[in-house]
C-alpha cells in the first residue's frame, strides 16, 4: 500500500485527537506513517499512534525543530517527501498546520488543499469554499498531494498498525532558523474541551445580550460536555474572549453537534461551522438565516429555551 505521511499534533507528549482522525483517514487510503516533530515521543505516544493505524513512526527528536517557528517542520516533511516518496501528506487544518502545508507545497513544488472536510479515492478532497457558499471536490494536479484536514471531519477508529519507529535526523537551513521561539507561556486549560477539537460546541451570539448572560451558554455547554463558542458580534461587543470566535475570521469548527443560540446566521459565521454534522438553532426571529442551515430549529427566547434544555440534559445524566 502507498505510504501516507501524517504530521502528529502533540502537546507535552500527548497525541491530540485530530492526529487520530488523520491516521484513520490515511488508513482508508493507504499505509499511514506518523511524523513526530520534536522531542517527547514516549512509549505511550507510540502505542497510541500504532493503535490508530500507524505502520511507521518517524521520530525527529531534535530540540531545534520546536525552537523555531513553523519552518523546521516544513523542512522535515520536505526531507521525508524526498526520501520516502509518499502518496500524500496529511496535516491538521489548524493555523500552524495550514502554514506548514503551504511552505511544504512550495518546497516540494506540489499542490495543496486546505480546510478539507473529506478525502476519497485518488485523494479527491471535499471542500467548502467562498465563505461556505459553495461545496466542491478538489484534487491536487501537481506533485505530492498535501492536504490540511479540518478537525472532527473524520471519526477516529482504532485499527492497529505495525508501529515501527524510525529515527530521523533533519538538517535545518539558516532560513528555517530566522524566527526563534524566545518564550513560552502555558495557558491554564479549563474543564471544557478545546474549541476546534470538541465533538459538541454551544455558541452564543448577539441575542445573548451581555457578557453576564453568557453563563446561560456555558451552563448548557457544561451539561453537554461541550466547548463554548461565540459569534463575531458577541466577541466584538466584549461579551466573550476573541479566541472563542467561530467564523470566517475566527475558528473553524466541524463538530458532531453545533448549537447556535441567539445567532442570526450571517455568512461570516456560517463559514466557520456549517460542516457540523448536526446543527441546532435557537432564535426568536423565525426569519433568521441560521434556520436555513439548521437540522433542528427552535423559535423562541434563548433565555427561556436554553435553561430548560440544560435542565432536561442534566436530568438524563
Amino acid at each position: 500500500m502507498s505510504e501516507i505521511l501524517v504530521l502528529v499534533e502533540h502537546v507535552d507528549g500527548e497525541v491530540k485527537k485530530v492526529t487520530l482522525e488523520l491516521l484513520t483517514l490515511a488508513k482508508s487510503l493507504g499505509s499511514p506513517s506518523a511524523v513526530w516533530a520534536g522531542p517527547g515521543l514516549s512509549d505511550a505516544a507510540t502505542a497510541k499512534l500504532t493503535e490508530y493505524g500507524a505502520d511507521k513512526v518517524y521520530n525527529a527528536s531534535a530540540r531545534e525543530i520546536v525552537d523555531y517557528v513553523v519552518a523546521p517542520k516544513a523542512e522535515l516533511l520536505a526531507q521525508l517527501v524526498s526520501s520516502a516518496a509518499p502518496a500524500a501528506v496529511l496535516v491538521a487544518a489548524t493555523a500552524e498546520g495550514k502554514e506548514i502545508a503551504g511552505r511544504l507545497a512550495v518546497k516540494t513544488d506540489s499542490g495543496v488543499i486546505t480546510d478539507a472536510v473529506g478525502l476519497g479515492d485518488g485523494f479527491v478532497a471535499d471542500q467548502s469554499i467562498f465563505g461556505g457558499g459553495v461545496n466542491v471536490k478538489s484534487k491536487v494536479a501537481k506533485g505530492t498531494p498535501i492536504v490540511a484536514v479540518r478537525p472532527n471531519s473524520t471519526a477516529p477508529v482504532a485499527a492497529a498498525g505495525a508501529g515501527a519507529v524510525e529515527e530521523v535526523a533533519v538538517a535545518l537551513s539558516d532560513a528555517a532558523r530566522a524566527a526563534k521561539v524566545v518564550d513560552r507561556v502555558k495557558q491554564e486549560k479549563g474543564a471544557r474541551p478545546e474549541l476546534t477539537e470538541a465533538a459538541i460546541v454551544v455558541s452564543g451570539g448577539r441575542g445573548v445580550g451581555s457578557a453576564e448572560n453568557f453563563s446561560v451558554i456555558e451552563g448548557l455547554a457544561d451539561a453537554l460536555g461541550a466547548a463554548v463558542g461565540a459569534s463575531r458580534a458577541a466577541t466584538d461587543a466584549g461579551w466573550y474572549p476573541h479566541q472563542f470566535q467561530v467564523g470566517q475570521t475566527g475558528k473553524t469548527v466541524s463538530p458532531q453537534l453545533y448549537v447556535a443560540a441567539g445567532i442570526s446566521g450571517a455568512i461570516q459565521h456560517r463559514a466557520g461551522m456549517q460542516t457540523a454534522k448536526t446543527i441546532v438553532a435557537i432564535n426568536k426571529d423565525p426569519e433568521a438565516p441560521i434556520f436555513e442551515l439548521a437540522d433542528y430549529g427552535v423559535v423562541g427566547d434563548l433565555h427561556q429555551v436554553v435553561p430548560q434544555l440544560t435542565e432536561e440534559v442534566n436530568k438524563r445524566k
